[in-house]
């Protein structure tokens, strides 16, 4: 996995562990990540499910984070090697006002939607239709994740219950009253429940969806040693993401570094 503007380093011993673990936040002791299998070419489809009042930071936040995937040892091409193909899906491809006034034209209807192997589900304001698909969808996805209160949607598919779930902190007494067999995390930035995930408000909906990015490629950084640029200083070699942040480094490592 690379994320733009990343310096990546590397020694004699390898390529070191680029995303601290901190990062994947989880309440409580932290389990070992449930690894999901990546085809080996082709796209991996998300669809980022989006009617009416949907909160533009829910989903605008995974989506940067599942365009920003760089694999470089998969396939031959940048469409197997940025392997996240991302699409907004909603009840018609007509207009959708979400937040701040903001219009969104969502890219598919619901019934010309592909099939999704990873389901977002921002809040909004949701309806039958929306519920529907996701529930039909989530079957055949790797992961449906919701953000906020997109986790009302999720549970009234039928689909968490028995299972933990979180939500946005202030909608923790509504979330537990009106879904019962749920179990409400609270303080929870994201809940794993395998298949079904759930992120607390706003940012944190940027975790889950690292986390998930973890679950399909791990957190180390990859680096193309053939193509990237690359320096050597004090006996090791670093490798960059661009030329301008080689020649950054170039004009004062040792300021980079201490940096």
């Amino acid at each position: 996995m690379r994320r733009r503007d990343f310096l990546m380093t590397s020694a004699a011993a390898g390529v070191a562990a680029a995303l601290p673990a901190r990062l994947f936040a989880r309440s409580g002791p932290e389990a070992p990540v449930q690894p999901l299998k990546a085809p080996a070419t082709g796209p991996i489809p998300v669809a980022f499910v989006i009617t009416e009042g949907a909160v533009l930071i829910d989903f605008a936040g995974p989506w940067e984070v599942f365009q920003d995937v760089y694999v470089p040892s998969r396939g031959k091409g940048m469409d197997d090697q940025m392997p996240f193909q991302l699409y907004t899906v909603s009840e018609t491809t007509h207009p959708v006002k979400i937040s701040g006034g903001l219009q969104i034209v969502p890219d598919f209807s619901f019934a010309s939607a592909p099939k999704p192997k990873v389901i977002v589900i921002p809040a909004q304001s949701g309806g039958t239709a929306a519920v529907d698909w996701v529930r039909r969808s989530a079957g055949a996805a790797d992961v449906t994740m919701s953000v906020c209160t997109g986790a009302f949607l999720l549970a009234a598919t039928g689909l968490l219950n028995g299972k933990s779930a979180t939500t946005h902190h202030s909608a923790y007494k509504n979330f537990a009253m009106k879904y019962p067999d749920i179990v409400t995390k609270r303080g929870a930035r994201f809940v794993d429940e395998g298949n079904l995930a759930s992120a607390g408000g706003l940012t944190s909906g940027i975790d889950l969806a690292l986390h998930v990015v973890e679950r399909y490629f791990g957190c180390e950084m990859e680096v193309d040693k053939a193509s990237a640029p690359k320096s050597v200083y004090a006996g090791k070699t670093y490798y960059f993401c661009s030329d301008s942040h080689k020649a950054t480094f170039d004009a004062a490592p040792a300021k980079w570094l201490a940096a």
